[in-house]
């Protein structure tokens, strides 16, 4: 059998695939209509009790929750978001072509937990914003909030089409239906939902879906791995092509993964997905008390930890069932992001109803993070551009004719931008090294904000556009290199010599390894550049810069003035700090005027 055959074999979505994902699709447009005329009954009642105070009460309503949401749904919301397809597809295939080496990042993870549970959430949340950005204007000015506003429209820009593309690979491996078919008709199902319901239906629907990611990614693990014998196989497979590593403490920047890139890198790179992210801060300032968002915050990395192990085990799996027949080098994938429906389709597919399950999950996971980008580019719009502008208040129709609006817009717009996509590359390293343009300037400058009382407006501004035009030239270099093929990273070993099919080209061991020595995943040879650091420092270099030139900027012009500073603006630490030096200040009483005392007693 020739491999484009194979290829169409495996293509089998049945009638009952379609109506397991065509069912998960109509239980969220039904959740949407229950929160909608959930939303109507509460706006009824608001205009009873408080009348002209009901826009603003509409507006929490559908961005916030009320701010009453539980810390279950919230925590299921946030893994859900957090979780796109991005990784459900993303980390296998980081697995399966470079080790297990990425899997130390969750070290990173729990680091995160730890910042954002002291130094960032305690801030947001004694400030009940809706806008994570408006603390921006709150710290510097309103120059700043709309720097920050526009910066998160520009990562939600360069993020979510790559998330709404993912689930359509998978959905074509499955079924051959072309990707630009598929696509709008799920994401008008978003758009359905995340209109209406607002922020409550965003959620639920992230419980159902998490629930369904769960349950597409345990079927695939348990069937795969009873398949090939055990996870004993799976262990050994790995272990004989160096899948299996210790951390790599090597220097070297260019290196695609090093214990210093995935633990300093892994941090920077969760802080702005998590701490800064209007996506994320708005379901934690959902929760009615801070106590309850630090334990959201907990339970989601716990989740998080649980998926990504998950991940990275079918990451193995996939090399294990592959060991023999490398499908990229067959072509029976035709992309690297398609290893893990491939590996479905071949495990699941003489299941009827089960390859539906998995691309139920992993549309699952797309559109969760698709409804959380919607619902938070509502807020963003409605708060930092229209509210900031406009003299008059909005009535609650303007207000939810805005936020509507909004929705509608930017869903149309991601699903255009998914032509552009499909000609990039892999989608993990894609995703981190695009969104830190926007994401690294932002999260330099909110880390300016709550740690150093001495970054003023007028630094933190020069710093965010200096780390912007730096970002955006690395990002578009890096990617340019990598699309032509000037930088490459060396897989695992692989072969093809144990094909049961044919295809163009000869069967051969690949990159074949000695003994336990490991393959370097360092691009290839040439004079070093300071774009082709790891992607992981992306992030964390961004925040670097801003910080930096807003400091030093701020020094130079003698503008900082710590005893302006709102100290309700800054993380607990450095909060009592200032405190502590103004009660100090207060406390001394001038020496010349004491010594002016002590002679007129002595007259």
């Amino acid at each position: 059998m020739h491999v484009e055959e194979l290829r169409a074999s495996l293509q089998s979505f049945g009638w009952l695939d379609y109506l397991v994902f065509c069912l998960m699709l109509a239980i969220c447009a039904v959740i949407g209509i229950y929160f909608c005329l959930q939303l109507r009954r509460e706006s009824r009642k608001q205009k009873e009790l408080h009348g002209a105070e009901e826009a603003a009460s509409s507006a929490a309503s559908y961005l916030v929750g009320g701010r009453q949401m539980k810390i279950f749904p919230i925590t299921m919301s946030l893994i859900s978001s957090f979780i796109s397809g991005i990784t459900l597809l993303g980390t296998p295939t980081e697995v399966y072509l470079y080790g297990a080496q990425y899997m130390y990042i969750m070290g990173s993870l729990v680091l995160m937990g730890f910042c954002m549970y002291y130094f960032f959430l305690p801030v947001f949340h004694e400030l009940n914003l809706i806008s994570t950005y408006k603390y921006l204007e709150q710290r510097y000015n309103r120059s700043l909030r709309l720097f920050g506003s526009v910066m998160f429209i520009v990562a939600s820009l360069l993020w979510l089409p790559i998330v709404i593309y993912v689930p359509a690979i998978a959905f074509n491996q499955a079924t051959g239906v072309n990707i630009h078919i598929v696509t709008p008709i799920v994401c008008v199902v978003c758009i359905f939902y995340t209109c209406i319901g607002g922020l409550k239906a965003v959620v639920w629907t992230d419980v159902i879906q998490t629930l369904i990611m769960f349950g597409a990614m345990a079927l695939v693990l348990i069937k795969g791995t009873l398949d090939i014998g055990g996870p004993s196989v799976v262990w050994h497979r790995a272990q004989e092509t160096s899948r299996l590593e210790r951390p790599n403490f090597s220097g070297d920047l260019s290196e695609r993964y090093t214990f210093y890139s995935l633990v300093l890198g892994g941090v920077a790179h969760w802080l702005k997905s998590n701490a800064i992210s209007q996506n994320m801060i708005q379901r934690y300032l959902s929760l009615p008390t801070l106590r309850h968002a630090r334990i959201a915050i907990w339970t989601f990395i716990a989740g998080v930890l649980a998926f990504l192990l998950i991940c990275g085990y079918t990451g193995l799996l996939i090399y294990a069932t592959y060991a023999q027949c490398d499908p990229l080098e067959t072509k029976l994938a035709q992309r690297n992001d398609q290893l893990l429906p491939l590996l479905v389709m071949e495990t699941l597919g003489a299941y009827p109803g089960l390859p539906g399950v998995f691309v139920a999950g992993v549309f699952s996971a797309a559109l969760s993070s698709l409804s959380t980008g919607l619902n938070s580019l509502s807020a963003v719009v409605l708060e930092d551009f229209v509210k900031t502008f406009r003299k008059s208040p909005l009535t609650e129709g303007q207000t939810a004719f805005v936020m509507r609006s909004v929705v509608v817009v930017f869903g149309i717009l991601f699903v255009a931008l998914v032509f552009a996509v499909e000609k990039l590359g892999a989608v993990l390293q894609l995703t981190i090294t695009l969104s830190s343009v926007a994401n690294g300037p932002l999260l330099g400058i909110f880390t300016a904000g709550v740690m150093l009382p001495w970054v003023s407006s007028k630094g933190a501004l020069l710093g965010g556009f200096s780390s912007l035009l730096v970002m955006a030239w690395m990002c578009v270099s890096a990617q340019r290199d990598l699309v032509t093929g000037d930088m490459v990273y060396k897989r695992k070993p692989y072969s093809t010599m144990g094909c049961n099919y044919t295809f163009a080209g000869e069967p051969r061991e690949f990159a074949s390894l000695s003994g336990g020595a490991a393959i370097s995943s360092t691009a290839s040879a040439a004079p070093f550049q300071l774009y082709r650091i790891s992607y992981l420092y992306f992030t964390l270099f961004g925040a670097l810069v801003t910080i930096s030139v807003a400091l030093v900027t701020s020094l130079l012009l003698r503008e900082s003035n710590l005893d302006a500073v709102d100290t309700r603006l800054l993380t607990p630490f450095v909060r009592r700090w200032l405190e502590r030096r103004r009660h100090r200040q207060r406390s001394v009483v001038p020496q010349p005027r004491q010594k002016s005392d002590k002679l007129e007693t002595t007259t």
